[in-house]
Formats: C-alpha cells, sequence, structure tokens
C-alpha cells in the first residue's frame, strides 16, 4: 500500500470578479513508502497549493488524501493538526524561522507540536546539519545556506515519515543548492522519510531523473477544456 494515496483532489479560490478560479484538480497520485520524488512546474502553476493540501494546511474543496491508510479529511482540524505535527516535515521556500529564537530554540519549538521538545535530539541534528557551533546564534546572524540547514533540521525533528520541501533551494546560489539538495536527500534517506519535493529548476529536478514528474500533467486545472 502506497503512503500517500490522492484521489481526485480539487481545490479553487475566489477571484476578485467573485468567479472561482480550480487551481488543483489532480485525479491520482502516489508516493510509496521510502520514494523521493520530484515534481516539476512553473512559479504560479499551483506546487505550493499541492503541497498545503497534502500538509492539511489548506482544506481541499473535493476529493481524499489517505495517507498511511487514514483519510486526513475525515479528521477533526485539532486531528489534522496533530497529524501534520507528526507525520510531516515541511520545508518552506523561505524557511520560515522565528527571528526572535535562536537554532535550537527554533528546533525545538517544532518539536513542541509532535512528540514534545528533545535539545538533544535538537543539537545532535543541527550537528549533523554542520552548525555545532552556531547552536544559539539568531537566524539574522546566519547566511542563507546556514538558514535552510536550520530549517532542514526542524523539519526532521519530529521523525516525519513523509518530507515537503517548496522550492528548498529557490533563495540558494547553485552551490549552495546542490549542498542542500544532497543534504535533504541524505537525511530522508538515512531517516527512511519519504520525499516530495516540488521545483522548477531543471538542475534540481534532473537530479530526480531524466524525465522529472510535472504537475501540469497531473493536473487537469492546467489544461482547461477550450
Amino acid at each position: 500500500m502506497a503512503l500517500l494515496e490522492i484521489s481526485d483532489l480539487r481545490k479553487g479560490f475566489v477571484t476578485p470578479d467573485g468567479a472561482v478560479m480550480t487551481v488543483i484538480d489532480v485525479p491520482t497520485f502516489q508516493l510509496e513508502a521510502g520514494a523521493q520524488t520530484a515534481l516539476s512546474g512553473p512559479s504560479g502553476s499551483g506546487k505550493t497549493t499541492f503541497l498545503n493540501l497534502i500538509a492539511g494546511i489548506l482544506a481541499a474543496d473535493g476529493g481524499s488524501i489517505r495517507f498511511d491508510g487514514s483519510d486526513l479529511a475525515l479528521l477533526s482540524e485539532s486531528a489534522r493538526d496533530r497529524h501534520r505535527a507528526r507525520s510531516f516535515g515541511y520545508i518552506f521556500q523561505t524557511f520560515n524561522l522565528l527571528q526572535g529564537f535562536t537554532c535550537v530554540e527554533n528546533v525545538l519549538l517544532g518539536m513542541a507540536f509532535g512528540p514534545g521538545p528533545d535539545r538533544s535530539r535538537a543539537e545532535d541534528l543541527l550537528k549533523r546539519m554542520g552548525l555545532g557551533n552556531r547552536l544559539h546564534h539568531y537566524p539574522r546572524q546566519l547566511s542563507t545556506g546556514q538558514q535552510q540547514r536550520v530549517a532542514v533540521a526542524r523539519a526532521l525533528a519530529n521523525r516525519p515519515k513523509l518530507i515537503l520541501a517548496d522550492e528548498p533551494t529557490g533563495n540558494l546560489d547553485p552551490a549552495n543548492a546542490r549542498a542542500a539538495l544532497v543534504l535533504i536527500r541524505e537525511t530522508c534517506r538515512e531517516s527512511g522519510a519519504s520525499l516530495l519535493l516540488v521545483s522548477h529548476d531543471p538542475e534540481v529536478l534532473a537530479r530526480f531523473g531524466s524525465n522529472p514528474l510535472s504537475l501540469g500533467e497531473l493536473n487537469r486545472a492546467a489544461h482547461p477544456p477550450a
């Protein structure tokens, strides 16, 4: 059985003129446990919306998202929040680090919504990311690449089954982008987490195979009838 199974997933937004614009209309998508998959798509194609639906940050208009055998739509909002904290790790494009907290505090705060803070694990993850001498630095005191590594550590802190990565190299120069991608993929393999990454960067996508999966191919909303 697939770890993630999506069927007839739909999401639309109301435009300023009152019309409903369908952004996501995905008939089917599956991700196996331990798999690493990249989805391509230009900016504005619905990649972030797709990940937010999977994570339960957004509620779908229709369809089903089954994760590890459970239909997420059947969970209450509070149960969905707990499920997200326990089962998903999310690497945001803009990192979403809290500027008033240190590196280790940012990771600990992420753990507070799951099994609970574990300072030893938080520090160990940051050390594995090469940030052992930056544990008590604030995000503003870090380079962009270092902030990225804090975000990766936070995403892995609760030992999630699935890592969602939204353009995780979008704010990095080419050298740091390559290093960050290697780091994300290696840490997912080590922890046994599946990885679903979305990107518009051809170099990033090429590392997942010669023919990366396109959200546009999955998404009927990208091909409205004439």
